[in-house]
């Protein structure tokens, strides 16, 4: 039998991409696949999940979910018996919480219920700075215990090589950094939008750079794809002030525009050289479309009677949605075909 890996005929990229039925057929057409070998990877391509993935999955959406009403319940608890409890009772009671998860991270290993175990006890450490702070009347401003928390938690998320953990710190430091502006700098929302879009920039790039260089625990696609929403909503919402008030516009906000292009190009080149990856291209698509929707609808607003143009408009959202619905498919058939 022919081996389609053998082939010198079928590309790196195009053996990068998941193994759709359409794209197997074109390698069977190809005279890549023989037809005993279309048949078997045809069901390996459609096949239901066995029973082990099955219990992997629910085991850990449970963990996860468990981990997380144990968390909001403890919150809650303090919350709601904050007046009856002494000072040192709430701190007491958090000290052991925590105690307890790191030491239970540490005897169940790296595996998913210690790294877990681990996102327990980060958490719990916000909780604790509050109590000290209200207790003994520090006069921290709020961003300082986002920062402090994000500190304290970081040797943590080192050792723990854990997405989550990373995504709470990165969560902290963008909280931090707008109380921050807004409390003691003082500063324009554009300049911050922009500064969050950095930040949060260079943790997808970082993300991505290391997932390419083979890291293990990185492999996973749900993390960078949150960065990259985390990315694309400043720079994106930058672009949509630039296009409702262009007289208005700071050098922040170009900057931000500029960045956007860039980006959305640096995300189209990715997922074309490196990993096919179509939530990118739908980020890119979904902002394109509000900045140029955003611009139509400011030019017809202008001009026309508002009746007309809400009938236009509806017509031109309609053509937006089938040509990227147009372009995405394409790109989802491998770049050979688009």
């Amino acid at each position: 039998m022919r081996s389609p890996l053998a082939c010198p005929a079928v590309s790196h990229e195009l053996l990068d991409l998941p193994a759709t039925p359409e794209r197997l057929r074109m390698l069977a057409d190809a005279g890549v696949l023989t037809p005993e070998a279309l048949e078997r990877a045809l069901r390996l391509a459609v096949a239901t999940p066995e029973r082990p993935a099955w219990r992997r999955f629910l085991s850990t959406v449970l963990l996860g979910f468990g981990a997380l009403l144990v968390l909001s319940g403890t919150i809650y608890f303090f919350a709601y018996n904050w007046a009856a409890l002494h000072r040192f009772g709430k701190m007491g009671l958090l000290l052991a919480a925590i105690a307890a998860s790191a030491v239970a991270a540490w005897r169940l290993g790296e595996g998913l219920a210690g790294q877990f175990a681990l996102l327990f006890a980060a958490v719990l450490v916000g909780p604790l700075l509050a109590v000290y702070g209200q207790a003994y009347q520090t006069g921290a401003d709020p961003y300082e215990l986002f920062l402090g928390w994000g500190a304290l938690i970081l040797p943590w998320v080192v050792l723990a090589r854990f997405s989550p953990l990373w995504l709470l710190l990165l969560l902290l430091v963008d909280t931090g950094l707008g109380l921050f502006w807004a409390q003691v700098l003082d500063g324009e929302p554009t300049t911050l939008l922009l500064t969050l879009a950095l930040v949060n920039g260079v943790a997808w790039a970082t993300h991505e750079f290391l997932s390419w260089r083979g890291v293990p625990w990185l492999r996973d696609r749900w993390l960078p794809r949150v960065l990259a929403v985390m990315t694309l909503f400043p720079l994106a919402t930058l672009g949509e002030s630039m296009v409702i008030e262009p007289e208005d516009a700071d050098a922040a906000s170009i900057a931000g525009l500029v960045l956007l292009v860039a980006v959305m190009g640096a995300a189209w080149r990715f997922h074309r050289a490196v990993r096919p990856d179509l939530f990118l291209l739908t980020l890119d698509a979904m902002a394109v479309m509000v900045l140029l929707t955003t611009f139509v609808g400011r030019l017809l607003f202008d001009t026309m009677d508002d009746l007309l143009v809400f009938f236009l408009m509806a017509l031109f959202i309609i053509g937006e949605v089938g040509l990227t619905a147009w372009w995405l498919r394409a790109e989802a058939r491998g770049p050979e075909e688009t």
